[in-house]
């Protein structure tokens, strides 16, 4: 299974949350960036992004100045982050989960990389080699995903209740197969062969 950290973005650009969103503006441009990670302040603070369309729903669309509003008023902070170990197939899940399209690479409190969306599409091997998870590997994933979700967005947010939704929707799928096999008993292997041998002769003296 390809990893976060085999299909990041390595070159990653930060700004100081006390940076302005022009200044933020000129930045993508340059670069021909749609996001930017924003700094912690130290090492205790999380890290945050604004995006391209932060900058156009909170600044641009209400015609607040660019050069007035600082990047921390309008930023997603702390953001969700990843680890470089995180299978791709979690990501994805991960980012479909909590809607986000891209998210930084963290080891620690070291800032490795960032994956996107683009990445996953164009970097990865799901096309080629296609891996669905064990419902058991689902529920674990469903379940990190809700701790991150809930820790990041807030415990009493909807994103958190619905990540939450999602881990007793897969919980109760396993209860439901487990009742199905439990309803159902085993047959025994002389059984299943007078069901293949219908005529045969000693199946015949157990109908009797």
């Amino acid at each position: 299974m390809m990893q976060a950290q085999d299909i990041m973005t390595h070159d990653v650009l930060t700004i100081r949350g006390s940076a302005t969103v022009a200044e933020a503006v000129s930045l993508m441009k340059e670069k021909g960036l749609r996001a930017l990670i924003v700094q912690p302040r130290n090492a205790q603070d999380p890290y945050g992004t604004i995006t391209e369309t932060d900058i156009v729903y909170k600044v641009a669309a209400f015609g607040h100045d660019p050069k007035q509003t600082r990047v921390y008023e309008i930023m997603t902070k702390p953001c969700i982050i990843i680890t470089p170990e995180l299978g791709v197939e979690y990501v994805a899940r991960l980012f479909a989960q909590s809607r986000i399209r891209r998210a930084p690479v963290v080891q620690g409190t070291t800032l490795l990389g960032i994956v996107s969306v683009s990445d996953i599409l164009f970097h990865s091997d799901f096309v080629e080699k296609p891996k669905k998870l064990f419902i058991e590997d689902q529920i674990e994933a469903a379940r990190d995903e809700a701790r991150t979700i809930c820790r990041t967005q807030g415990e009493t947010s909807p994103a958190c209740a619905a990540a939450w939704d999602v881990v007793e929707e897969l919980q109760a799928e396993v209860s439901h197969q487990r009742e199905t096999v439990l309803s159902s008993p085993a047959k025994t292997a002389f059984q299943g062969y007078c069901e293949a041998n219908p005529n045969a002769q000693e199946c015949r003296i157990y109908d009797d």
